[in-house]
């Protein structure tokens, strides 16, 4: 999708090198917090510092570019909204995947929410918190990990 960068110049607005950086790098990381996005860009240019990434971030999401989900209670994670099809988020509690999946599958649940209350949801901005099945790969450095 290409034809966003046109759609910002007719709204009169223009990305800077430094914004063109920042949101390859999430487009390149899928799912990133503005730490990992800082590590990404500060190899491409060493004009950037940590608060520039993140007034940088509030920039693309006000222009609607990327969004922010807080996957966990860690630092929220951003993604371009530029790259793919519409997606939600399962988190997993146990090991911290995050799966992408497809707004298709939450097409009959936002459609009886839309019957029954008249609500128009935004799965987008949806993450799921749960667990994988019991085979979950937990992460060796997650604290719950030496329980045997």
């Amino acid at each position: 999708m290409g034809d966003w960068r046109e759609e910002l110049r007719a709204r009169g607005y223009r990305l800077t090198p430094q914004r063109e950086l920042i949101l390859g790098a999430v487009e390149r990381l899928g799912h990133a917090t503005p730490d990992e996005i800082f590590a990404c860009v500060s190899a491409e240019s060493s004009a950037i510092n940590i608060s520039t990434v993140y007034r940088t971030l509030e920039v693309l999401e006000s222009l609607g570019l990327v969004r922010h989900l807080h996957l966990s209670d860690r630092a929220p994670t951003y993604h371009s909204v530029t790259t793919g099809p519409v997606h939600f988020h399962l988190s997993c509690r146990n090991c911290q995947q995050v799966i992408s999946v497809d707004e298709e599958r939450a097409a009959e649940f936002v459609g009886s929410l839309r019957e029954g209350f008249g609500f128009e949801a935004d799965v987008a901005h949806l993450t799921i918190f749960g667990i994988h099945t019991p085979t979950c790969p937990e992460e060796s450095t997650h604290e719950h990990a030496h329980h045997h």
